[in-house]
């Protein structure tokens, strides 16, 4: 027996099996293995690593699964090498605008996760989303307080439908998160206050998440990204956002581009406005466009011939009103009008998308896109981003339909991503909201 710092310390069995339990600096500390695998003289058949910080539970993983420090991964390579993988069990709440998001989801490392890319496996146990829509149609846009005042209404009752729909016990959990911002503040508040009020209660940590990572991480979720590798690029589309981000690892986000005046859900927004389509103007412009001819009007594609990976929907948006007014003078803004500017308005908004995409990509020279948001679950551009993949020879992810619009899942899968890769959550404690956030302000992992 070897004492480590008087308080951990390995032992060398006759069988052959060694252990090392270690403190958290085992990275930094690999004096102890070294001496193990010297002693041993090559016929040490197997590591295993545990990780004490998850509660003991989880499954022996023939490959390694987690983020090791920069020391250790000399160890990755030796034969039989396992990991105890941990799993997690996350409550998410999302409360940053007009919708009500509540879900509770298992996760856990995959095969070959860590410094190649975003490995893990999530599984929805239950989720529950209340949208604001109708309460604030009549306004054709959000109204903060009556947004606030409707989460408050709603999200408890939410919350006690997941649990119980789910059948996980609250002393099952690991940690509870909740959209800390950028969003409303009233209504960030409300969702921050019940998830440190539940921490408190039943003595579990808590963990603040960006809405925007959210978002960007939503798409892993899918099977499908088990190709996903670090780095790739990353389209955050919804009505108040439209960036274009390398991603180089959890946290480690770059800005390439955004909006300069008008998000794309936002021009679906105000087109739809114009028209008297309805609101919220994305399905509304959607459904009118199926019927509509696209080259009946000429609409701009704002900044498509620059050199710059930013956006401007500002122009498009005045070009809808100028059409609108003359066909309004001459009478003839009838329901197929109607339906040509809807299918024009789209079809501009799809184009200037993927043309900045296809630049980022020849930019950049990485062929992995994920796209995330609202303006997501529009057909037309899935459609259009899955012939861009084929003529490129790229690979194109979304999210689900059902998890492009704001909701809790996306908030549970990033805290469960963090927490896997090592962030540890807080106590719940005092605690403020982030109205305003840059993404690229976020802490490392």
């Amino acid at each position: 027996m070897a004492l480590h710092r008087s308080r951990f310390f390995p032992l060398a069995l006759r069988r052959g099996f060694f252990i090392e339990l270690s403190g958290a600096q085992l990275g930094e500390q690999t004096d102890l293995f070294d001496g193990a695998l010297k002693a041993a003289k090559g016929s040490l058949k197997g590591l295993v690593f545990f990780d004490s910080n998850n509660r003991h539970r989880g499954r022996l993983s023939k490959k390694f699964s987690g983020a090791w420090p920069r020391k250790t991964h000399k160890y990755l390579g030796h034969r039989g090498f396992w990991q105890v993988s941990p799993v997690v069990h996350v409550l998410g709440i999302e409360t940053s605008c007009d919708e009500t998001g509540v879900a509770l989801i298992r996760a856990q490392p995959g095969p070959g996760g860590g410094q190649a890319g975003p490995r893990a496996t999530g599984e929805i146990l239950a989720q529950a989303l209340h949208s604001q829509v109708a309460l604030h149609a009549a306004y054709g846009g959000v109204v903060p307080e009556l947004a606030s005042r409707d989460h408050i209404q709603k999200l408890a009752g939410l919350v006690e439908r997941v649990m119980s729909e789910a059948g996980v016990d609250w002393a099952a959990l690991d940690a509870i998160a909740f959209t800390e911002g950028p969003g409303l503040a009233g209504a960030l508040l409300v969702g921050a206050s019940l998830a440190q009020g539940l921490a408190a209660a039943v003595n579990k940590p808590v963990i603040g998440v960006h809405h925007l990572e959210g978002h960007l991480l939503s798409p892993l979720l899918d099977p499908a990204a088990g190709d996903i590798k670090f780095p790739f690029l990353a389209l955050l589309v919804s009505g108040g956002h439209t960036q274009i981000m390398r991603v180089d690892g959890l946290g480690r986000y770059a800005l390439l581009g955004e909006t300069i005046d008008d998000a794309a859900g936002e021009a679906f927004d105000k087109s739809a406005q114009l028209l008297g389509l309805g609101y919220p103007g994305g399905p509304e412009i959607a459904r009118w466009s199926t019927s509509g001819r696209a080259d009946r009007f000429d609409l701009p594609r704002p900044l498509m011939r620059r050199p710059t990976l930013d956006f401007s929907f500002a122009g498009l948006k005045t070009a809808v009103l100028t059409h609108v007014q003359k066909l309004r003078s001459s009478l003839a803004l009838d329901d197929q009008a109607r339906a040509d500017m809807a299918a024009a308005v789209q079809a501009a908004i799809v184009d200037v998308l993927t043309g900045k995409c296809r630049k980022a990509m020849r930019d950049t020279e990485i062929h992995q896109l994920v796209i995330a948001g609202g303006v997501g679950a529009n057909q037309a551009l899935r459609q259009a981003f899955a012939e861009f993949s084929r003529q490129d020879q790229c690979q194109v992810l979304f999210a689900p339909p059902h998890l492009c619009t704001d909701n809790g899942v996306m908030i549970a899968w990033a805290a469960a991503l963090r927490v896997l890769a090592g962030q540890p959550p807080s106590r719940a404690s005092g605690f403020s909201v982030r109205p305003r956030w840059p993404l690229t302000e976020l802490p490392l992992v």
